[in-house]
């Protein structure tokens, strides 16, 4: 593959489609859509499925040839999917059992505490099970980009909390997610994990497809992609990503 002739571009979603939890400006939904025409289309991210769609899917364009080629995968690829004529429709869900989200969340909670980073003014849960993730919001899941941002700068409270997670549960995965969040998985379970998913579903291989991302750094939860051969692109905010998929549309063909 060239990078400007790939048969498959996924996204990680919040700072590269939109800002953090917020929905995609009109600008994205729309390269969304045009690339869709083209080419199939993935979305991989931390959050769960309502995040997916109040975020994209309830501002795409209304677009029936394009919907069936866009792909979902929340919780890093943990449940997929796709679009059967009328809605985004469940193909699967690798749900954590009950023992192990009882204990990820006792030991999130619990080591926030001890670490001092359990907040008491936030917005909404901080706490939240998401079938197949536990996930740890410092913040609340509602919190705002500006409060999210200021909160941990330079990553040092996430990945404080994220070692001593996985010290008190090393049979799961945990792993800095967003601006303030950490992940807990299956082990294994990371955005690699999603785009595996992505090229058994789709019968697609992996160096035929392309992904672009804003956290890519070594310490970044876009990191894994990166490092399983994939073909990124490093963006810096969601108005970075539009203006490179304008480039990247115009050299591509529309599907017959």
């Amino acid at each position: 593959m060239t990078e400007s002739q790939p048969l498959v571009v996924a996204f990680d979603l919040d700072d590269t489609l939109a800002p953090s939890k917020s929905p995609v400006n009109p600008r994205v939904a729309q390269q969304l859509v045009d690339l869709a025409r083209r080419v199939e289309v993935a979305i991989i991210s931390g959050g769960q499925i309502s995040q997916f769609r109040s975020q994209v899917v309830d501002n795409l364009p209304d677009a029936a040839d394009a919907l069936g080629h866009i792909h979902l995968l929340p919780t890093c690829g943990t449940a997929y999917y796709r679009h059967n004529g009328d809605e985004f429709a469940l193909l699967y869900s690798r749900d954590l059992t009950d023992d192990e989200k009882t204990r990820a969340l006792a030991a999130v909670e619990e080591e926030a505490k001890r670490l001092g980073y359990w907040e008491t003014d936030t917005w909404g849960p901080i706490l939240e099970d998401r079938g197949s993730q536990i996930t740890f919001s410092a913040l609340g899941q509602a919190a705002p980009v500006d409060a999210k941002k200021a909160w941990d700068p330079t990553s040092e409270k996430k990945s404080a909390l994220r070692d001593a997670v996985a010290a008190r549960v090393p049979d799961l995965e945990v792993r800095s997610g967003g601006s303030t969040s950490v992940d807990i998985t299956r082990k294994g379970i990371d955005k690699a994990y999603g785009m595996n998913q992505l090229a058994a579903e789709t019968g697609i291989d992996l160096s035929d497809m392309l992904f672009y991302g804003d956290r890519l750094d070594e310490d970044g939860n876009d990191y894994p992609v990166l490092a399983m051969g994939v073909a990124c692109v490093a963006v810096d905010g969601w108005e970075d990503t539009a203006d490179k998929l304008d480039t990247l549309i115009a050299q591509l063909p529309l599907r017959d």
